[in-house]
């Protein structure tokens, strides 16, 4: 079968599906090799850029959807909702993100690390389908555990979690606070340049 119509097809099934379609269901509706589909997927990702379309191959985990740009966002929403724009809270984003770090974590876990009850959060996070039940914790009582769901994958643009930015290290110092190490390293650069340009200063008088 010749490229454009494999594309024509794979194109036809993504919009009718209107869900993440995995790989493997490619892969039988097609009867051709999976490295093939990826590759043709590709060029169709790159198409659909070059072609300045309103719509997007979108891969997640080992799925792909046919999704409306996101940039487009505020075009789209009012002709397919007319309910309010949903929005997060900052303290929602945070919980989000300690959640997206730490898969699997309770909800006391997370009221740790902020210091302030999740529970409004959680909730909210819930509704927006960001999150999902992720089982119950092996500790005592058994909580409830929560981790991100291919929503939050899709709203931030990553096709994994392995793609999340890495988080940077840090410390305590000696008065219990927080210190990032590269900026404790950067700082320690500074003062040697500055120090060498003290010495090259005076070598010069």
């Amino acid at each position: 079968m010749e490229e454009k119509k494999l594309k024509a097809i794979i194109e036809a099934i993504l919009f009718a599906a209107g869900r993440q379609v995995t790989i493997k269901e490619l892969v039988l509706s097609l009867e051709i090799e999976q490295k093939e589909i990826e590759n043709l997927i590709n060029e169709m990702q790159e198409e659909y850029k070059a072609e300045e379309r309103g719509i997007e191959i979108v891969k997640i985990d080992d799925s792909y959807q046919l999704c409306t740009k996101k940039e487009l966002y505020e075009n789209v929403y009012p002709i397919i909702d007319n309910r309010a724009k949903p929005k997060i809270s900052n303290a929602s984003l945070e919980t989000l993100a300690i959640i997206a770090y730490n898969p699997r974590i309770t909800r006391a876990e997370i009221e740790s690390i902020r210091g302030v009850s999740a529970d409004a959060s959680i909730y909210k996070l819930l509704e927006y389908n960001l999150i999902k039940e992720a089982g119950k914790a092996d500790l005592p009582g058994k909580p409830m555990t929560y981790k991100t769901t291919d929503e939050f994958l899709k709203m931030f643009g990553y096709s994994s979690i392995d793609d999340l930015p890495e988080l940077p290290k840090y410390k305590l110092d000696s008065n219990q606070q927080i210190v990032i190490d590269e900026l404790e390293e950067n700082s320690e650069v500074d003062v040697e340049v500055a120090n060498n340009e003290t010495e090259d200063t005076s070598g010069n008088d």
